[in-house]
């Protein structure tokens, strides 16, 4: 039962994360704040925003995963950051030759979703022990 545990608190992390990547970039577009996805993504200033807000939600979904764990927070928020780094790893592989923005864009995915773990995990540790 406990792996069930386990697994659940991943993936409810990880649902966490594509729910609420996905809905800003969909109401960032919507508003026209964003350009639609297809005239691709090339302003500087919108794949900033794009990497500090998926930045700040991927650590989200990883602190929800450390607190949905039956033990060990930071391992479980670690396993969700390895899973968001091979996802975009994966992700950068098909979108950098097509060319839809700049290529450190799905490469800074790659770094931060390892850190975006530890982070979220340890964020969650240190609320818990007090």
């Amino acid at each position: 039962m406990n792996i069930l545990k386990r697994i659940g608190a991943v993936l409810a992390g990880l649902i966490f994360i594509v729910i609420t990547h996905n809905a800003v970039d969909l109401i960032l577009e919507k508003t026209g704040i964003f350009t639609p996805f297809e005239q691709g993504f090339h302003t500087t200033w919108m794949v900033v925003t794009a990497t500090v807000y998926r930045t700040i939600l991927s650590i989200a979904g990883c602190y929800v995963t450390a607190a949905l764990a039956p033990s060990r927070p930071v391992l479980h928020a670690m396993i969700l950051g390895g899973i968001g780094f091979v996802l975009s790893g994966i992700a950068a592989i098909v979108t950098i030759p097509l060319d839809w923005g700049p290529a450190w864009y799905p490469i800074a995915l790659i770094v931060l979703s390892p850190v975006c773990g530890w982070v979220g995990g340890k964020i969650y540790e240190s609320r818990s022990i007090k």
